[in-house]
């Protein structure tokens, strides 16, 4: 599903909302858990899952084409944990 679709979807809901202030709603929520992230706070949606922040060490790396030794540097990546609720739906199915 794309972001697009979510909001088509949003709109289909027998919530009385346009396509604009469904894509407002979108955007909101998306933009409220990445600057949650990007200051370090962690973000939890019970039943779905939580957000967070994992510091991902230096390392060494090989170039595959010319077998050069690079060196990667330490980093932040998100990392999204799923809900058991979640969890179980999709194995259900």
């Amino acid at each position: 599903m794309t972001k697009s679709e979510l909001i088509e979807q949003l709109v289909d809901v027998d919530v009385p909302l346009s396509k604009k202030e469904s894509e407002l709603v979108v955007n909101t929520i998306f933009d409220s858990i990445t600057e949650a992230l990007a200051v370090g706070d962690r973000v939890e949606i019970r039943g779905f899952g939580s957000f967070s922040i994992r510091e991902r060490d230096s390392r060494q790396a090989r170039n595959p084409k010319s077998g050069e030794v690079i060196q990667i540097p330490a980093k932040k990546a998100p990392f999204f944990k799923t809900g058991k609720e979640l969890r179980h739906r999709v194995d259900i199915s």
